[in-house]
């Protein structure tokens, strides 16, 4: 039997295992083939479409839908039948090689006990989101059984240092699944500890679900765990690209915490959605021609304008907390309108790493800058809950096939996709999965509203 058909099978096989509620044991014998598809990155690109210059790199380019031979299963890990994933900037920064090319992290995971050699390949399996069914499980797994339907998040550590047993993040084998380890969410198959599982929402679909887990969690510990800024009651809190994958649910958090969220967006179209989602304060970068830089110098100017542009929606009122991610574009004006005393949290850096600003604005005026990272089990869990009780919403505005995952990426490059754009793997179609459809109803608005594509 060729790969291919066989891959049809798994699929098919696991279809009909969820249309007839098959037992554990029943899933548990599902055959699992020796190969998968999944977008896979090839090292030799590096050298090739990674020594392009940014201008001329497109994502896609260097994510190629391959046969992947199917993982040996350690003792305390889980392989999943992926029904759908989605597209995070980490996949993108993957694809085009930058900062780093990613198999460097690889080989530096061959170096741990206990399996790591297995990701060192020449190949990269890539995709930090997943929600599928359990299909096998190791010999150290007593939570989990073949047929739970599952999301993944992306925080994978072994827990064998002291320092993670306080905050997961600080340990010091700590790496994001999908992105410094192999066999992540986009495949027809993936691999991941049995701590990274969390229950799938019944009441989304397969790719609704998958579009959540890395933003969720991230945006809870940026506002809401004890790691992060700790948002109160009545915090004005600046969001920039509110109506992104991680704008989209630090908006959530803020409305659901009582404060008061500013949101920062680039289009009329993504401003209409944040106000739809109770956001009354509203700032459209485009509309304001706001460039924080010029003549690849800051201009302070553009900041006090900026910071103008917030005082007259607020009352008066300077932000709290700035919800930061966008990094060396907007880092310096974030630093520059938190009030005094107020904070910083800053979790990636997707228009550049290297941030400026200037730090009288920081120290004379004691505002706090807060590194954020993913968020441990206790955080992710604690997120996924919310969306389980209908307190928190999808933000997937569009899916693709698995074949077209490379577009899914590219719109997320060109920021030309609005909240997270999903990626069908064994899912034939996008809807299914639910299994409450009377909480769904409850919550159907929250559900699509982002569902209209933008570009």
């Amino acid at each position: 039997m060729s790969t291919s058909s066989t891959t049809t099978r798994l699929a098919g096989d696991v279809l009909a295992a969820l249309a007839a509620d098959a037992t554990p044991e029943e899933f548990g014998a599902i055959p699992v083939p020796t190969e998968y598809r999944a977008v896979a990155l090839h090292a030799a690109d590096i050298d090739t479409i990674g020594a392009l210059p940014r201008g001329e790199k497109r994502p896609s380019m260097a994510m190629h839908v391959d046969e992947i031979p199917t993982p040996e299963l350690a003792p305390d890990e889980v392989l999943i039948a992926t029904m759908a994933s989605s597209m995070n900037f980490n996949t993108v920064w993957s694809a085009i090689f930058e900062p780093v090319p990613t198999f460097a992290f690889l080989r530096r995971y061959a170096k741990v006990r206990g399996g790591g050699q297995r990701h060192a390949q020449e190949f990269h399996v890539v995709g930090s989101d997943a929600c599928g069914v359990v299909l096998r499980t190791g010999s150290a797994v007593t939570r989990w059984r073949p047929g739970d339907r599952v999301l993944v998040h992306p925080n994978d550590v072994a827990l064998e240092d002291p320092q993670g047993h306080d905050d997961a993040i600080l340990d010091p084998d700590q790496r994001v699944w999908g992105f410094e380890s192999n066999y992540g969410g986009l495949g027809e198959l993936c691999l991941a500890k049995a701590h990274q599982l969390m229950p799938k929402p019944a009441h989304l679909s397969w790719e609704e679900a998958a579009s959540m887990p890395l933003v969720n969690c991230t945006a809870y510990r940026m506002l809401v765990g004890r790691q992060g800024a700790r948002m109160q009651q009545g915090d004005i809190v600046l969001i920039w690209g509110a109506a992104g994958g991680l704008g989209g649910f630090a908006l959530q958090y803020v409305l659901n915490g009582g404060g008061y969220p500013i949101c920062v967006v680039s289009s009329p179209e993504k401003a209409q959605v944040c106000r739809e989602a109770g956001a009354e304060w509203v700032i459209d970068r485009a509309e304001h021609g706001l460039t924080f830089w010029e003549d690849g110098r800051q201009n302070p100017k553009e900041a006090q304008r900026f910071g103008k542009l917030i005082r007259e929606q607020t009352g008066g009122r300077d932000p709290d907390i700035v919800f930061e991610h966008p990094g060396r574009d907007t880092f310096g004006a974030s630093v520059y309108v938190a009030r005094r005393g107020g904070k910083v949290v800053t979790c990636a850096s997707t228009t550049g790493f290297t941030h400026e600003f200037d730090n009288r604005y920081l120290w004379m005026f004691t505002k706090t800058i807060v590194g954020s990272h993913l968020a441990n089990y206790a955080e992710a869990w604690a997120a996924n809950e919310l969306v389980r009780a209908g307190r928190t919403q999808p933000i997937l505005s569009r899916s693709y096939p698995l074949e077209e995952a490379g577009r899914a990426a590219d719109d997320v490059f060109g920021n030309v996709h609005l909240g997270k754009v999903g990626v069908l793997c064994i899912a034939p179609d996008e809807g299914m999965g639910v299994t409450n459809d009377e909480l769904r109803r409850e919550h159907i608005a929250g559900i699509r509203r982002y569902a209209s594509p933008v570009g």
